[in-house]
């Protein structure tokens, strides 16, 4: 059986005469996250992408793994490929599908018929296959609300296609379509035990965003100017501040318009919005927070689903909590900020 996997780009379809661009660019960068694994063909039609294998020996598993980490895809699954011909293509689902629809309790049939010479239209193909369904699994019922299998039937230009549930991609746009931008990690005291640890985690984040370059920067002495020379409740802010300062120089000689970081406003003393106002007028350019609102949990939730949160509690000494004052200010004000700074 003919086996492949389709993808479904989600946002590109709002891009209109650009979509095919970013499409191109999302393309490449599954062929970059697939290269360990073989080579594949892509095929473009109406918002889905086909991914097939060239060599049918592939594992479509370590394929379905391997793109569920590229940015720019909503929603993919494995599909078979049939005829377009109505007892072909449930044969083909009873078959491909045996195992799931065996160890589900409720089902539901969904139909998309692209090519519209097709004698039977997408209700017609509902009803025939739900009832070829419920034929040989007795044990099923219906749900169209809430099934445990969503059996889809897709029929296009070539050939049809049968799936089960899909799996959520890890959705936004492609790597690449939106700017170059230095992200700001807490990388700990300048130590090769900081250095490697922060190698290792940025590993990790790589098998989402493709190659990262890392850039280390000796902070101690720094941080004992500021500790030396400026009041005590204005530690963090300018030691922030100097960071945003270095970050943007890195940034601009790396050809990226924005820096992000990881502030999640409330959090700390330093993030709430007066200090983060305060940080963000030492950046000459825009500063992204993509988790500005979520809680703790939340950001811990996300770390286990990319596998860094292991590697991100590992023992060291982060360079922001080794001359963390006592009292430090939550409502600065900038121009108290700048006479210290």
């Amino acid at each position: 059986m003919r086996e492949i996997v389709l993808i479904k780009n989600g946002e590109l379809a709002l891009k209109g005469l650009n979509r095919s661009s970013f499409e191109d660019v999302l393309i490449k960068n599954m062929r970059r996250h697939l290269a360990p694994l073989g080579t594949f063909q892509f095929t473009k039609s109406q918002s889905t992408i086909m991914v097939e294998p060239e060599d049918p020996d592939t594992d479509l598993d370590d394929t379905v793994d391997a793109l569920t980490r590229v940015f720019g895809i909503a929603a993919l699954s494995r599909a078979a490929v049939c005829e377009k011909d109505i007892e072909d293509i449930a044969a083909t689902a009873l078959e491909y599908l045996k195992e799931p629809l065996e160890d589900a309790k409720t089902f539901k049939v969904e139909a998309k018929r692209s090519d519209k010479k097709f004698p039977m239209k997408s209700p017609e193909i509902c009803r025939e296959m739900g009832g070829r369904i419920l034929r040989r699994f007795h044990h099923l019922k219906v749900d169209v609300h809430n099934p445990d299998i969503t059996v889809t039937v897709e029929v296009r230009d070539r050939y049809a296609f049968v799936r089960g549930n899909n799996l959520h991609g890890a959705g936004g746009m492609p790597t690449g379509t939106g700017g170059r931008a230095a992200v700001l990690i807490s990388g700990g005291i300048d130590s090769p035990v900081a250095s490697y640890m922060m190698a290792k985690l940025l590993k990790k984040v790589a098998r989402y965003s493709g190659w990262i370059t890392t850039f280390v920067v000796p902070f101690t002495e720094i941080q004992e100017q500021i500790r030396d020379k400026c009041p005590e409740e204005y530690f963090t802010i300018i030691m922030r501040r100097v960071m945003m300062m270095i970050s943007a120089r890195i940034a601009k000689s790396q050809n990226c318009h924005a820096l992000i970081t990881g502030e999640s406003v409330g959090q700390v003393a330093s993030q709430t919005m007066y200090a983060l106002a305060c940080t963000d007028c030492a950046a000459d350019m825009p500063v992204f927070r993509p988790c500005i609102g979520m809680d703790k949990d939340e950001i811990i939730a996300i770390s286990r689903k990319i596998d860094t949160f292991e590697t991100s509690i590992e023992p060291y000494e982060d360079c922001c909590t080794v001359f963390t004052p006592k009292h430090p200010k939550t409502k600065p004000r900038l121009d108290d900020v700048l006479k210290a700074e």
